[in-house]
């Protein structure tokens, strides 16, 4: 009897349980609505200034509150933007399963070209707009998703000046070990620009230290005790730095600074195959406001890229003198010595034959064995050049990588001349260098070691 009790027992129970799984093969489990919904947890801008010389920058960082559906899940979020406003054209910008993600201002550039802005004031569209965006979240795989409400930021492209304009040096300049070892040579160049008060510096920077001086002179320099970001005249103010393009901004009105990685560079299979080694830098003109790039080009394409990166790079898909950042704008190029010159007021370029005079010697390409290093026309007849590397040795200067006119200094006296015993003795290291053949007493020179 007593087995039989157990038997009977057991079938109850398998009853039960098969009851039990065919139940929970029916069960749906749906996440409930969010209950206080998604929503935006960072503060805005009032506008949002967007410039392609800042293109690699933050536009904003997107923060939001976790969504809470009632029941543990994962849940994915979605950075929407929508240049209608209403999101039937909704574009996904990125996705995380954190509370965060950031647009660059290249990315809010791209956003603001799609909605018709522009900054050139011979075209009627406006350059003042709105553009949308909104956070997604997403139960699981499939859930339904919800949404925040959308965040309108205005953007506001700054009308260009055709053609540029001209600036002046100012009287601040960039001194120390990081530049030119203390003033050994002359200061790295800060120039004016549109915003009175402020000055700027597109500087080539070593390992070491630097800080800010009027006029080459010491007395009133400036460098940052308290590392704030604001100048001070304290003794043990020196600002450490790393090797790399920067540019300087100084705000004499508050003496606040700041200092960014900053260069823009030629890349392509017609110079550098395509980054292979560095790409050939641009200097600043500020007699034009653009930048140029004295260079030796080989039958090719090539296009223009900031910080030696591809994140921010533009070329010219419609060759029509302005330059874009469609992803298919190689430029064609053939074999030759050019200037090329940007302007990124409105994106116009050029890309002339030119002279490009050039470091050769023993103590650079073994007298030809490769190219020269090029030298930069930044103003009429003034030739400039950071960051070239010399080994110990001998040089002189020469125009196209040819033999012909070539100038050197038999007189060590910083002039140079086409006497035939001209060679420049040099020694092992980084150097800037310049030549200015504006000066009345002949072409002066000179090679500034750091």
């Amino acid at each position: 009897m007593k087995n039989y009790i157990k038997l009977f027992s057991l079938l109850i129970i398998a009853i039960v349980g098969f009851n039990s799984c065919d139940q929970d093969d029916d069960l749906v489990f749906t996440a409930q609505e969010p209950a206080e919904g998604i929503s935006f947890s960072n503060s805005f801008l009032d506008e949002y200034i967007l410039t392609v010389a800042a293109s690699n920058n933050l536009g904003e960082r997107f923060t939001w509150n976790d969504a809470d559906f009632g029941v543990p899940t994962n849940i994915t979020y979605e950075l929407e933007n929508s240049i209608l406003g209403d999101f039937t054209d909704a574009t996904t910008i990125s996705s995380t399963d954190g509370n965060e993600l950031a647009v660059t201002i290249g990315q809010m550039l791209g956003f603001a070209e799609a909605a018709g802005l522009d900054n050139d004031p011979d075209t009627e569209n406006p350059n003042t707009g709105t553009l949308y965006f909104r956070v997604k979240a997403i139960v699981g795989t499939e859930g339904l998703p919800t949404y925040s409400a959308t965040q309108e930021l205005t953007v506001v492209l700054p009308e260009i000046v055709v053609g540029g304009g001209a600036f002046e040096i100012a009287s601040w300049g960039v001194v120390g070990s990081g530049y030119n070892n203390w003033g050994g040579f002359a200061d790295g160049k800060f120039y004016t620009t549109a915003v009175p008060g402020v000055i700027v510096s597109y500087v080539n920077l070593v390992d070491g230290e630097i800080k800010f001086r009027e006029n080459n002179q010491w007395g009133g320099d400036l460098g940052d005790a308290n590392l704030d970001g604001v100048l001070d005249a304290d003794p043990d103010n020196n600002i450490a730095v790393t090797a790399g393009d920067y540019k300087i901004t100084i705000n004499t009105n508050d003496n606040s600074y700041t200092i960014e990685p900053y260069s823009w560079g030629v890349v392509g299979s017609g110079f550098n195959d395509w980054g292979a080694t560095p790409d050939a830098k641009f200097y600043y003109d500020y007699t034009t406001d653009t930048f140029k790039a004295g260079v030796r080009l080989i039958d090719g394409e090539i296009k223009f890229r900031m910080n030696n990166a591809w994140d921010v790079n533009l070329g010219d898909a419609d060759l029509d003198g302005v330059l874009d950042t469609d992803s298919d704008n190689n430029i064609a190029v053939t074999e030759g010595h050019y200037l090329i010159t940007i302007n990124l007021n409105d994106n116009s370029y050029t890309i002339e034959a030119s002279t490009v005079w050039g470091v050769v010697g023993s103590g650079f390409n073994d007298w030809g064995a490769t190219p020269d290093a090029s030298l930069t026309e930044i103003q009429p007849g003034v030739f400039f050049a950071e960051n070239v590397t010399l080994v110990d040795g001998e040089v002189k200067f020469r125009p196209n990588n040819e033999w012909n006119g070539d100038y050197g200094d038999a007189n060590d006296d910083g002039i140079l001349d086409q006497d035939s015993d001209n060679n420049i003795t040099v020694t092992a290291g980084n150097h800037v260098i310049s030549i200015d053949f504006n000066d009345p007493s002949g072409p002066v020179y000179y090679l500034g070691s750091r």
